[in-house]
Formats: structure tokens, C-alpha cells, sequence
């Protein structure tokens, strides 16, 4: 294994930096999270005419630039960053990978191009709060209980003349209210066998109800999705099964999180560290006293350490031979070092951190909302040992 960086590589990082620089300071972040769309639409179509973002992971049979796992994760470091309101996370890495996966050919080639072009945004919709657990990273559900159906709520799918219909309602569905394809994981069939099975719906189908919702984190916009007998389009075959590709998707899907969050943490230090070599406390800097060095010291350590395993679980995730625990762990690794340094960062600006003109409580609400839509930090490594069979007895 070679940790090096390729210079294509360095050079997704450079580029994308700098244009995120120019188009997406602190002002242009919370004007984008105030739209109805809550993202910058110009922000995401320069991000897809100049860099290709959207079709960075696909083929360029389908339009797009035909990089690997690895190069998604890199690109989201930097918009994680910068916090980049853009539907990235929802369309190029929840959705575009399933539809890749499981769709056929006419789906891939209707789709596929659009997505890679940002034209269209997708979004995965999953019943109640159970995405980490529909993406095996906080447990491993043989049976897609998680989708709930029928009396258990979520969505239920039948047989209609020319199609499939759907009806039930989904909670916390990441850009659900924009986008304009949503990929809708349902029950079919009776209970003795029922099985899930994943739908497009596209977003202006008749009985189809869309609102937003008011999140911890307004840079993750999130929506209820209410389907009221919505025509539908069975995503692949009748006889695939949806939930090994939502596992697999879980390991790409840890490792850009990781890598995002792990931006999000080096930045809020970064700002931190400016912060306390500037404010002065009985004539002298803040970051001269010990115990605020130990503290930022601490806080490197811990997000040096994340970076490395969101760069090997990136790796990984782009490798045929994928280690299942790699994008879990990382992703926990990450997450636990953007609460604390964003805390940190909070505690040690001092009175203008705990306001709201100041950015660093948008950083805090990042890993807290991260970890409850995809966490808790303790489930995923529970999962990841669980996995590992590491508290299993050893025969004799």
C-alpha cells in the first residue's frame, strides 16, 4: 500500500479549496442555509461545471470524471471544511452509488448522466431514524425490520396496474425537500414474505408531500416525505436484493462521512489556534497559558489520528478486497474528534463563541447532528467489534 497521495489527487484538494474559498465563506453559508432549498445552487452548479463534483465516482460512460471512492472522500474533506451547504452527501454519495449498483440499464442511462452533470439531485429516503442501521454500520438487520411496513410504519409498496404504488410516510430525509429524484426503500409483499425492495419516485409525483424540517443542523437539510399511493419505479430487478448493495454503500458512505467530518474538525482547530495567539489575557496571548496548549494539543492529536484512519478507510472503501470495519470506525474516530474539537473551539473563544454571529457553534452542531443521524459513536465501534468477532471465545 502506497499512502502517498497521487498528484491528480493533490490537485482535486487544491482546486476544490480554492474555489470553496472564494464562494463559500461564513456570510454565504448562512445565506444558503436560509433558502427554501437550504444549499447554494450556484455554488452547486460551478461545482459541477468546472470540477465535475456530482460525477466524480462515476464512469465516464455515464459523464462522469471515473475517479474512485477514494477521490469522493478527499473532495468531501474539503467541503466538510467549509461546511458546504451543497446536496453532495445526498445525491453523489447515498444515492448515485445505489443507482450504479442496482438499476438497470435504462435506469443507469437516464439518471446517471443528469446526476453527473448537476442537473439532478437524488436522495435516499429510509423509514424512521434507522439510516446507519439500513446502511450496516450500527447493526446488521438480515430482514430490513428497520423498514418498517404495514402496522410497523414506514412504507409499504404494491401491485398496481403498470407499475408499483407506495404509501406510508419517511422521517429525516437528507435534501429530501429538493430533490428531484428520491430513492424510497419500502416492504413488498405479505408479512410471511415481505422484503424490502428500493423505488424512484421522482419529486413531483402526484400524491407526493415534501416538507422541511427544522434540524439541529441547518447546513443538513432534512425533510418529511409523505407518499399518498405515489407511483413508483422498482429500482433493478424484482429478484435483487437491496440490502447487500445499502451495506456496501455503508462502507463508502463511513469513509466520506469520516473524511468530511475530519475537514470540519482541522478547520475549527485551525480557526481555534489563530484565535488564542491573537486574544490577550493579563498582557500576554491566551495559547501561551499550559493548559490551554495541552488541551489544543490534545484536540491534534485526536484529529491527526482520525484523518489517517479516514485516508485508509477512503482507501479501503475504493479496494475490491474492502474491509468491512474500516469505514466505521474511522467514521466514530471522526466524529468523536469534531465534538471535541469544536467544543474546544467554543470553550476557548471565549464569550463570542457561544454566540450566534460566531461560525463555531455550526461546527458543534455538525457532529452532533452527524452523530445522530449515523451514529452514536459507541454503536458503530460495538458494531465494528461485533464484526470483528473481537469478544468472541476462542474455541478450543
Amino acid at each position: 500500500m502506497d499512502a502517498r497521495f497521487t498528484d491528480e489527487q493533490d490537485e482535486i484538494r487544491r482546486t476544490l479549496r480554492e474555489l470553496l474559498h472564494k464562494r463559500c465563506g461564513p456570510e454565504e453559508l448562512r445565506a444558503a442555509v436560509d433558502t427554501p432549498a437550504g444549499h447554494d445552487r450556484a455554488l452547486w452548479t460551478t461545482l459541477a461545471e468546472q470540477l465535475g463534483l456530482p460525477g466524480l465516482a462515476l464512469s465516464e460512460a455515464y459523464g462522469g470524471v471515473g475517479c474512485s471512492a477514494t477521490e469522493l472522500a478527499l473532495a468531501c474533506e474539503e467541503t466538510g471544511r467549509v461546511l458546504a451547504p451543497t446536496p453532495l452527501l445526498a445525491t453523489a454519495v447515498l444515492t448515485a452509488p445505489l443507482l450504479l449498483a442496482l438499476g438497470t440499464d435504462t435506469q443507469r442511462a437516464e439518471h446517471l448522466p443528469c446526476i453527473a452533470s448537476g442537473r439532478l439531485t437524488a436522495a435516499l429516503a429510509v423509514p424512521g431514524p434507522a439510516l446507519a442501521t439500513a446502511l450496516a454500520l450500527t447493526g446488521h438487520d438480515r430482514r430490513g425490520e428497520w423498514a418498517g411496513g404495514g402496522r410497523a410504519g414506514g412504507v409499504q409498496a404494491r401491485r398496481a396496474e403498470g407499475g408499483w404504488r407506495l404509501y406510508g410516510q419517511i422521517e429525516q430525509v437528507l435534501d429530501g425537500h429538493s430533490a428531484r429524484l428520491l430513492v424510497v426503500a419500502a416492504h413488498a409483499g405479505g408479512f410471511a414474505r415481505s422484503r424490502v425492495l428500493l423505488f424512484l419516485v421522482r419529486g413531483d409525483a402526484a400524491g407526493l408531500t415534501r416538507v422541511r424540517q427544522t434540524a439541529l443542523d441547518a447546513t443538513r437539510p432534512q425533510a418529511r416525505v409523505q407518499l399518498r399511493d405515489v407511483a413508483a419505479e422498482l429500482l433493478g430487478a424484482e429478484d435483487g436484493d437491496a440490502l447487500p448493495a445499502l451495506a456496501r454503500l455503508g462502507d463508502t458512505a463511513a469513509a466520506c462521512l469520516a473524511a468530511e467530518a475530519v475537514g470540519a474538525a482541522g478547520r475549527v482547530l485551525e480557526r481555534t489556534v489563530e484565535y488564542v495567539g491573537q486574544r490577550e489575557q493579563f498582557g500576554r496571548p491566551v495559547g501561551s497559558f499550559q493548559a490551554v496548549k495541552h488541551r489544543l494539543a490534545d484536540a491534534y492529536v485526536q484529529v491527526q489520528a482520525a484523518r489517517s484512519a479516514a485516508y485508509y478507510a477512503a482507501w479501503a472503501a475504493a479496494t475490491p478486497a474492502r474491509e468491512e470495519t474500516a469505514g466505521g470506525l474511522a467514521l466514530a474516530q471522526a466524529l468523536e474528534a469534531l465534538r471535541h474539537a469544536a467544543a474546544a473551539g467554543i470553550q476557548l473563544h471565549g464569550g463570542i463563541g457561544f454566540t450566534w454571529e460566531h461560525e463555531a457553534h455550526l461546527y458543534f452542531k455538525r457532529a452532533a447532528g452527524d452523530e445522530l443521524l449515523f451514529g452514536p459513536v459507541h454503536r458503530l465501534r460495538a458494531h465494528a467489534a461485533d464484526a470483528a468477532h473481537v469478544f468472541e471465545e476462542a474455541g478450543p
